[in-house]
């Protein structure tokens, strides 16, 4: 094996093992940013030896062995903690070999310890969102960084300031208990989501989409499916994505642009992500969670799903579960979009009734998918120099390139 062809086999296998080695760690040590750095060095171990010695067997456990040989010669040398040395020293053999089997239910267990911790609310949101796609995703600092059109040296302070934070709040690596299972998992299915949103509809740049953004999300949250079963949310963004995800191909044209939803083509929607969407869907539902927040997204976006042309979309039942949604979950935004699917199913006046109503919203006062949707109404009305008017105001607030050119042009359409 050259060196080139090992450096791309320890790429793929630290892609697929960095967040099990690292959970694994973690619960050795206790603490998530030391875990890392011994994640770290056995890959540092890996680069070494696997050039020369050809790439494992087990490469998993493999860095999970030569992982833990580095915690315990840590704790030997800083720690003096001779119980615990012994209570590692009997997970490996004398030899130091990596283990040839490993308990699937422990691995996954690990694995949800670090999704809590890594979306821990003692956190930001913004650090939350780095240090989940760093030690669940992968990522590297400049893969992040580049994602998230920022400094390479603000998201690598973004995640050292996190893993101190975490630090010293003393954070505990286990699953939350009952009572605060369910405001812990909803900020770990809130990053998950933000993450997902930043590839679906990009906030700047000069890209609509950023796929590998998209399927980072989709990744962890079918992850996170398979470690928490039971949960309704899960299941019900999952769908949510999954459905979303469908129309990827569809949202941009050959040229580059963003194409709106009623004028894609449907042939092009992906409709094995369809039929995983609906299914987790399901299963949301069947486990009583049809009423929550991502469930009713879901079953919002799976009205699109479901309709083979734009004309048999279901207007007047998106209307409806918006309208559920924001009971459950209030927004100006839910409101927002509220008011363009009664549009569809009323008329457009019956939608600008409801935009004009959100004017004094101070969530929406730099939003520009508010003057945007006021401009589509006002245009379907004949009202064009108002709507010129709108289309513009929404293209100075955009900060998506493409997004802009787009609005510029409906702005133009108004004569």
């Amino acid at each position: 094996m050259t060196a080139s062809d090992a450096h791309r086999a320890i790429d793929a296998v630290w892609r697929i093992e960095s967040a099990r080695v690292i959970a694994g760690l973690a619960r050795i040590v206790r603490d998530v940013g030391l875990a890392e750095e011994l994640a770290q060095d056995a890959l540092v171990a890996a680069l070494e030896q696997w050039p020369a010695e050809g790439v494992p067997r087990n490469p998993g456990a493999w860095l999970m062995a030569t992982g833990r040989r580095r915690a315990i010669d840590l704790i030997r040398r800083e720690q003096n903690l001779r119980r615990k040395v012994e209570i590692l020293g009997h997970e490996l053999d004398p030899d130091g070999a990596a283990p040839e089997v490993e308990d699937p239910q422990e691995i996954s267990d690990d694995l949800l310890r670090l999704v809590f911790v890594s979306c821990h609310p003692v956190l930001s949101t913004e650090a939350r969102v780095a240090l989940t796609l760093r030690l669940l995703g992968g990522l590297t600092t400049d893969e992040i960084a580049r994602a998230f059109l920022a400094s390479e040296s603000t998201i690598a302070q973004r995640i050292v300031r996190a893993k101190k934070t975490l630090a010293k709040a003393e954070v505990p690596f286990e699953v939350p208990g009952r009572d605060e299972l369910p405001a812990r998992l909803s900020s770990v299915l809130e990053v998950v989501y933000l993450v997902f949103n930043e590839g679906y509809s990009a906030t700047a740049g000069d890209d609509w989409l950023r796929p590998s953004l998209c399927n980072e999300a989709l990744r962890l949250g079918r992850v996170l499916a398979g470690l928490a079963p039971a949960e309704p949310e899960v299941h019900g963004l999952v769908a949510l994505m999954e459905i979303q995800a469908s129309r990827s191909a569809a949202r941009v044209g050959a040229d580059g642009k963003p194409v709106l939803l009623l004028e894609q083509d449907r042939g092009r929607w992906d409709q094995l992500l369809i039929r995983r969407g609906l299914a987790a869907l399901a299963k949301a539902e069947e486990l009583g969670g049809a009423g929550g927040p991502y469930a009713l997204q879901a079953a919002i976006a799976a009205c699109h799903g479901r309709a083979r042309e734009a004309d048999d979309t279901d207007w007047g039942r998106i209307a409806d579960l918006y309208k559920t949604l924001g009971e459950v979950m209030p927004s100006p935004i839910v409101e927002l979009n509220r008011a363009v699917a009664v549009s569809m199913a009323e008329g457009p006046a019956a939608g600008l009734e409801l935009v004009d109503a959100l004017g004094a919203e101070p969530a929406l006062k730099s939003y520009h998918l508010l003057p945007s949707v006021r401009g589509d109404f006002l245009a379907k009305l004949g009202r064009l120099p108002e709507a010129r008017a709108e289309f513009e105001k929404a293209a100075s607030l955009t900060r998506n390139e493409r997004e802009r050119t787009l609005l510029l042009e409906r702005a133009e359409g108004c004569g």
